[in-house]
């Protein structure tokens, strides 16, 4: 690549001079002839990885800071057919539960050169108008955390538009996924609890719109129907606190006593089941009750409850989904791929659990 350098054409002064007389804005043009370079080396100093020799780059970040320039992504976009922009489609719950989500994954793009829009659903069933927004603007592809229908994955296809879903499972469809395996994990804690000696379980499922939810419930009752226990009484929730505030006392009353074992659906269930149980039932948690969440957020973690939970590994999770939708972007179809991330037990201070294997 020739980066060989010349001397600038015109002073700077002479060029704000001629911007303000033609009342116009400051192009890459004009940085390319103060620095004395090709316009396409200025478009290669803006573009995040690409090849450029140390010293055009000063020349040309000196000449575009004097001259005030700021690249224009629309502009750009015309030129190179992509708005490096990624549309994240996600659920209200996450964010508010799972914050460092979002943050995570616009980190991970940012390093890539690229920003995400933000699409949030209120519930899971509002996927289908969001993608109707998301079709209007010229994204790259969409991380798609929600399900979606048989329908909804013919649209991707049909408008050619590179989409992963992010810790939902579409199992009987092709498609590119970062999934965290809800399933296993909740096997994983049902086998811990009972080698401690649990055998009467509840649980406190999410909303039944949620694929995660599904996916949990369903590891929980297919684990103890392997090693020979009673299914779990199951009562509803959406993923809040008061549903694992109402859900401690529907299960007291429905069973006449209080399980071995309660295995709530996420933490925040989970924490509103433990504050219940404690300062209303006035149980002993652990020794009269266990109580466990799943995901591994931070107040879970805070002195105050130190809750038994299953940790999801989100940051791995979410340089895996920058990376495979960086390159399907980049690449095309190279043919679905599943990433499958296992959970990892945090063995805290509200259940007793058994020896893992």
């Amino acid at each position: 690549m020739n980066n060989t350098l010349t001397p600038p054409s015109r002073t700077i002064a002479d060029l704000k001079a001629a911007i303000r007389n033609e009342a116009r804005r400051v192009t890459s043009y004009d940085v390319a002839t103060a620095a004395g370079v090709s316009q396409s080396a200025v478009s290669r100093c803006f573009k995040p990885g690409a090849s450029v020799s140390k010293a055009t780059f000063a020349r040309v970040m000196q000449a575009a800071q004097d001259l005030d320039y700021t690249p224009n992504a629309a502009a750009r976009s015309l030129i190179t057919r992509r708005s490096n922009l990624v549309a994240v489609v996600i659920s209200n719950q996450v964010t508010l539960h799972y914050p460092e989500v979002l943050s995570e994954l616009s980190r991970q793009f940012g390093m890539r050169g690229m920003r995400i829009l933000l699409f949030s659903l209120a519930n899971e069933a509002d996927v289908d108008q969001t993608l109707t927004e998301v079709w209007q603007h010229q994204v790259d592809g969409v991380v798609v955390a929600a399900r979606l229908s048989p329908v909804q994955l013919a649209e991707f296809e049909r408008r050619q538009i590179p989409f992963v879903l992010f810790n939902r499972s579409a199992r009987e469809h092709n498609v590119n996924a970062i999934v965290c395996d809800q399933q296993e994990a909740a096997r994983l804690m049902v086998s811990r609890l009972a080698a401690a000696g649990h055998k009467r379980f509840a649980m406190i499922d999410g909303p039944a719109g949620s694929s995660i939810a599904h996916e949990r419930r369903r590891g929980v009752a297919e684990r103890l129907a392997e090693i020979g226990l009673d299914a779990p009484l199951m009562v509803s929730g959406a993923f809040d606190y008061a549903s694992g505030l109402h859900g401690m006392r529907e299960i007291v009353v429905r069973l006449g006593y209080v399980p071995d074992a309660i295995i709530c659906g996420n933490d925040v269930m989970a924490i509103g089941c433990l504050d219940t149980a404690r300062h209303e039932m006035k149980l002993n948690v652990p020794e009269q009750l266990s109580i466990t969440g799943f995901d591994g957020i931070a107040p879970a973690g805070w002195l105050s409850y130190n809750l038994t939970t299953l940790r999801q590994p989100m940051q791995h999770m979410t340089t895996a989904v920058a990376e495979m939708l960086t390159a399907l972007i980049r690449d095309g179809s190279r043919g679905a791929e599943r990433k499958l991330f296992p959970a990892t037990v945090v063995d805290g201070a509200t259940a007793r659990l058994g020896p893992a294997g």
